[in-house]
């Protein structure tokens, strides 16, 4: 599939757009960003960010063997017992870790899982050369929360359709975000956006205005 140009309000809506529009995830496409977001001045002058996104595609098995080397190898200078499995080698490659205790591995909100999965990718662009687009579990942790999120923000737009007013969830991880948007991208009665800077950055989910 060739790369597709997508506009909105900012570089992350586009890209929220990308992910609802090819049903794919983040890790699945590349992004160029062609022109940034302008707010201009009295609303003159003002532009959309526009991106491209081009689907990735799928590496070959000696890739998705050293990528699973290098996690372990990662896990083990952690000081970590774990196995290292390889889920699906189709990108994005997804990896879970398996073992006892491997609660130290996930940290709070995910977050050390984050940044272990953060610099796994900077450690396999290094040794490799390339991009490669890989997805970090522990024990199935993020198929946990992924389906906990989705359960949550369906009940959530049911509260704000009959309620009228608009909700704000606590703050999330850029991934998280996501599999919100994604969830309501096609619901009837409500919108969603993210608001707020860093670590602070939530979504607020909104009645759909007629």
């Amino acid at each position: 599939m060739e790369g597709i140009e997508i506009a909105a309000a900012t570089v992350e809506q586009a890209i929220e757009k990308a992910e609802a529009e090819l049903k794919l995830n983040r890790d699945q496409f590349k992004v160029e960003v062609i022109k940034e977001a302008r707010s201009g001045i009295l609303g003159v002058g003002g532009r959309e960010a526009l991106i491209r996104v081009t689907p990735v595609t799928l590496p070959k098995e000696d890739v998705v063997k050293r990528v699973a080397e290098i996690l372990d190898r990662l896990v083990r200078l952690l000081g970590v017992q774990g196995k290292v499995e390889v889920l699906s080698d189709e990108l994005p490659l997804a990896l879970d870790i398996k073992g006892d205790d491997l609660g130290i591995l996930i940290g709070r909100r995910g977050q050390t899982l984050t940044s272990l999965e953060y610099v796994t990718k900077l450690v396999v662009v290094g040794q490799l050369k390339t991009w490669v687009p890989l997805a970090v579990d522990v024990e199935g942790y993020k198929k946990r929360r992924h389906d906990s999120l989705q359960k949550l923000a369906l009940y959530l737009a049911e509260q704000v359709k009959s309620k009228c007013r608009a909700i704000t969830m606590e703050p999330m991880p850029a991934d998280e975000r996501r599999i919100v948007h994604l969830t309501l991208a096609d619901n009837p009665d409500v919108t969603t956006q993210s608001i707020g800077v860093g670590e602070d950055r939530k979504v607020v989910i909104s009645p759909k205005q007629d």
